[in-house]
């Protein structure tokens, strides 16, 4: 009968460099394969007696590696923005755009409602990510066109187009549009300016008309869109008071396109349409980068261990196992550290370090009366609790935090 045994490391390297070889390469240099895995290059140079393989790992083109705290925060991100999505009534849809979360509304509508509730989204996201103060500039695609593209204005109007570019506000600047008469008395641009007043209505009654500026500055150099256009972008507090914010780049954007669906229907059937992007990888890499100057906007957490259970003493490994197994089954996110006789302080840093809130401590004098200690890492209270009482404790607790 064959003997079976663990392949040394050097052997496993060069069966795994084997496995890994495109199938397509009939010589060395060979280069195409359409396989996946094969994009990870792993070579191996093996020489005979060699301790150590000379291993070359790349990683794939146009992806990186996270480390636990970047997934963390990507994690808290994404899922901030699809909760927000979902609280609005989204349905999900799957496509290869990573960078991006969309959200849009598709059918007839009564004007300005959909696109009222997509700023309304935007202003919630950017606010539970705590970014720091935004503005979401607005603009109108058809009245900027009569303004800027001087369609169907007479030439001694569009001299005077440059005022109206340089300004930006909210329904006041709206209603100063109106009273002209150069724009009023062009039909296309008094419709424009009606739903404007309209949808200013809505983010009034939302509570978000001091985050939304009119500019007609704004152009989002895209032919699909139909009507109101916006983007959102980030200010960066001031260093000293008075001083005037800076704006630190785009995060979110959005707009109406009417159009843009009959175009791909093979019976050219249209399907108003008003949406939102959120630029998750750009927000990820603000997060980060603020991270890195030590500016905390998510608590960081790799792991979601709710409780803790330590000791003070040696020997009470057995003990250990008893209490968290108890946890685990309760569907408490438990955990402790794999050592027979670890320092009491060694945990309670390690907790404090990775956030865990709550300490189940178990030790002598607690086994001898039938009680388990509960400490909150953030008070650093201590209450003694009957053993067969522990875990309706730590659930009451957990769902108060």
């Amino acid at each position: 009968m064959p003997q079976l045994r663990l392949l040394p490391r050097r052997a496993w390297a060069a069966l795994l460099s084997q496995l890994l070889r495109p199938p397509c390469a009939s010589s060395p240099g060979a280069v195409h394969c359409h396989s996946q895995v094969a994009k990870a290059v792993l070579t191996s140079q093996l020489k005979p007696h060699q301790d150590k393989p000379n291993f070359i790992i790349k990683t794939p083109k146009g992806t990186r590696d996270l480390s636990p705290q970047q997934i963390v925060v990507r994690e808290k991100i994404l899922d901030l923005v699809v909760s927000c999505f979902k609280r609005h009534g989204a349905k999900g849809l799957d496509t290869p755009a990573f960078e991006l979360k969309d959200f849009d509304i598709a059918g007839q509508f009564d004007p300005m409602i959909p696109d009222a509730e997509c700023l309304k989204i935007m202003c919630e996201i950017l606010s539970g990510l705590q970014l720091g103060d935004f503005l979401i500039k607005m603009s109108w695609k058809d009245v900027r066109h009569e303004m800027v593209a001087k369609k169907g204005l007479a030439p001694e109007v569009a001299d005077q187009i440059g005022d109206y570019v340089q300004c930006h506000g909210g329904v006041t600047l709206v209603e100063q549009m109106f009273q002209d008469p150069r724009l009023s008395q062009n039909k296309q641009a008094l419709e424009g300016l009606e739903d404007l007043k309209l949808l200013f209505e809505y983010l009034t009654l939302f509570g978000i008309s001091e985050k939304i500026s009119f500019d007609l500055s704004l152009a989002r150099g895209l032919d699909y869109y139909t009507g109101v256009i916006y983007e959102a972008i980030l200010l960066q507090s001031p260093a000293q008071a008075g001083e005037e914010h800076l704006s630190v780049g785009s995060v979110a954007a959005g707009g109406r396109y009417d159009r843009l669906v009959g175009m791909f229907d093979p019976k050219g059937h249209s399907v108003p349409c008003v949406g939102l992007s959120i630029g998750v990888e750009r927000i990820f890499s603000i997060v980060e980068q603020r991270m890195k100057v030590g500016l905390k906007t998510f608590l960081v957490r790799t792991t979601e261990t709710q409780v803790f259970v330590a000791t003070p003493q040696k020997n009470f490994l057995q003990e250990r196992l008893k209490l968290i197994a108890e946890l685990w089954d309760a569907g408490i996110k438990a955990e402790m550290l794999y050592k027979n006789n670890p320092k009491l302080l060694t945990q309670l840093h390690y907790c404090e370090n990775m956030g865990i809130p709550l300490v189940v401590i178990i030790g002598e004098q607690e086994l001898k009366e039938g009680v388990i200690k509960l400490r909150s890492v953030a008070s650093r209270e201590e209450v003694a609790i009957k053993r067969e009482n522990l875990v309706a404790e730590v659930q009451k607790r957990l769902s108060k935090s």
